[in-house]
Order: C-alpha cells, then structure tokens, then sequence
C-alpha cells in the first residue's frame, strides 16, 4: 500500500468511501452488514486506514454500519471521517445536535476527520452565515479533541470555492473535490486543482472513476492506451491519473464488491504516475469523451448580450452538458436550484435572440427547454 504523508500522520493513499456498500434486495437503506465487513477487512488487512462515512449515506445507515465494523479494530489502527450534511438546508441550525449524533452512530469519541459536506452556490450563505454558529463549533471541537482534522468538500463551481476559501480557507486542513481525468477540462477540476495547491491545501479527490464510468472506456480508447501501457487496466488509469496530480494526498474509492477492493488494492500496491505522454492521451481521449455526447459552447458570451431575460447562458448549458454526459445526476439540479427563478432554464422565452449570434449555431431555446424537462422545471 502507498502511504501519504498529511502532518504527521501516514495514510494509506486509497481511501474506502462508504457511499456505495453492498445492499440487500437494492435497497439502499439496508447494508449487507456481512459483504460489507468482508470489504472493510480485506481492506484493513492490506494497508487500507481510512474509511469516509457521511450523515446521508445509505439513508442514513451507513454511519451505523461503518462504526460498527470497525469497532472490531483498535480506535488507533484507522482514521475515521464523517461530514455536517449542510447539503440539506433544514440542517444548518443544528450542528451541534448532529454532530453528538453522529459520534453516537459511529460509536466513537471523536473524528479523526470531519468536513462541511458539499459546499455549493445554494448553501454557501448559510454556511458562512455566523448565526448558524457552523464554523464556531466546529472549531470548539477541534480544540477539545473530538475532532482531528476539519475540512469541507465541494461541488460548487470555481467562484463558490474561492469564496469559501477567502472566508474560512485559513482553518480548512483539506479540501474534497471531485477529480479525474473527464472533470480535469470537463468541470475546470484543472483550475481548482490549481487554486488548492497555490492555497497549500491538501486535496482528497471523491468520483476518481466517475461513479464508475471510466471503469470501461470505447475500444479505439483502451487500444490507444495499451500501447502505452501494456499491463495496465482501463480502471486502473484513472487512479495512475492521480497519482499524477500535484498536491493529490487522499484518493476515496466507493467500493461495494470485493473485487473492487481486491482490483483497487493491487493497484495502490505501487506509485506508477503517468509521464507527460501518457498524460496528455487520457486527456486527450476525456475530452474526445466529452465533445461527442455535449454541445460545443465555447463560451463566447455573444448570446448574453442578446439575451432578454439575462440569462446567463454559457453557464447554463455548461450545466446542461453535465447533466445530458452524465446521464442525470445530482450537481447540475444542485446548482440550478440555487438560481432565482428567473435566472433558470425555465426563464427562456424562446425568442432565439441568442440563436442569431452563436458562432456555434447551437439551438439554445432548444437546449433551454429540454434542461427544464429534465429537471422538472414549470
């Protein structure tokens, strides 16, 4: 196993995300408690210590399961990391109340790392806001020793995460992005990745194969990448990616079969980064990804001036491609629903304004009204 080093701590490079356990008959508030200690102990017995639970998971089930089975551990034999689910609104006045929950859940007296879960555009005012008293909590907490370590994640775009930065980046130890080879231009992971580094914060990356889709990739691609590396799985690129990445310490995998554990343990047996070559082809081969399945806006901003409502286009068909790449998923509806309503997709009048200065002659109004669709919106 790869160890990394964060202060004066050793952690295993892989990580074991407990978002993703094995269920019983697909319901996802019931954990196979078995299947899903076998995983933990495979994983603990190969170098594996540090497990990332969350109020949410699993409706709510998998802190319980997570302290369970590592109760059967030594406390000092693994890191234990859980996060205040400010992604519900209803939850920002009551940190203190959850958080006493949550050690209960997991059985502990303290957490050797816990973040503010999720930060984007809808939630960043309440979080900053000083009456919820998140941040002051938190910070008493520390101080007293039941937390470790305090950091956040974040699946807001690039203007929430400097914003939360400038406000509370000077007590923040780490910071959670999703991050892999399709995001590295797709969702800008680039820039952050960037942003963090010039910040010297260390970075945890969630989605490292992309909720599973690069664990597969088009034929023409694995041949392309074959010639590269002979030996190694598709699956196994999006971690050598990483491993590739400045200021990359923790790499959270949600594992939820043994083969998974077994595939991903082999892979962090050794650091095998990627030389620019190589780099550059899964780029390369991301982007291709991406350019096939979304409409090429380029961002110009012609349409913006010519926009009746003001609506920030560029930035909604980004959101758009998110959701029509990923096929559904939950950050374009997050960051839609931080909007006013008449900022929305749903604000379009179809007057096609935009439509006669788009370089790309993309059907905007179109787009406009199938993302309502999408998301439910009137």
């Amino acid at each position: 196993m790869i160890y990394k080093e964060f202060q004066d701590l050793k952690l295993s490079a892989l990580g074991f995300g407990t978002m993703r356990l094995p269920v019983v008959e697909g319901n996802d508030g019931r954990i196979d408690e078995a299947k899903a200690a076998e995983l933990f102990d495979y994983a603990i017995r190969h170098g594996v210590n540090y497990f990332d639970t969350a109020y949410g998971y699993h409706n709510g089930q998998s802190e319980v399961v997570t302290g369970k089975i590592l109760a059967n551990y030594p406390r000092d034999s693994y890191y234990l990391a859980s996060k205040f689910p400010g992604y519900d609104l209803a939850n920002m006045g009551k940190v203190r109340q959850i958080f006493e929950e949550q050690l209960q859940k997991c059985g502990v007296d303290h957490f050797d790392f816990y973040l503010f879960h999720n930060v984007y555009e809808r939630n960043i005012d309440p979080y900053l806001d000083e009456k919820n008293g998140i941040l002051e909590y938190l910070l008493e907490q520390k101080k007293n020793g039941r937390i470790r370590h305090l950091g956040f994640s974040c699946h807001g775009a690039m203007d929430v995460l400097t914003r939360f930065l400038d406000a509370y980046g000077e007590y923040m130890e780490f910071c959670q992005i999703q991050l892999n080879y399709l995001d590295w231009n797709f969702q800008d992971a680039k820039a952050k990745v960037e942003l963090l580094n010039v910040r010297h914060i260390p970075i945890w990356v969630m989605e490292p194969v992309r909720g599973g889709r690069l664990a597969s990739l088009p034929e023409h691609a694995v041949q392309q990448l074959k010639e590269l590396r002979p030996d190694e799985d598709v699956p196994a690129w999006a971690f050598r990616f990483l491993q590739s990445v400045p200021g990359v310490t923790m790499i959270l995998s949600g594992m939820s079969s043994l083969q998974q554990v077994q595939d991903n343990v082999a892979t962090f047996a050794e650091d095998r980064p990627l030389n620019k070559q190589e780099f550059d082809a899964i780029v390369s081969i991301a982007d291709n990804m991406v350019k096939s399945g979304v409409l090429p806006c380029t961002a110009c901003h012609y349409c913006t001036s010519h926009c009746p409502m003001q609506l920030d286009i560029p930035r909604l068909l980004a959101l758009y491609n998110e959701h029509a790449f990923t096929g559904g998923g939950f950050l374009a509806p997050m960051a839609v629903e931080a909007l006013p309503d008449n900022k929305k997709p749903s604000a379009c009048i179809g007057c096609r304004s935009c439509e006669a200065v788009c370089p790309q002659q993309i059907k905007i109004s179109e787009a406009m009204a199938d993302f309502s669709h999408k998301l439910g919106l009137k």
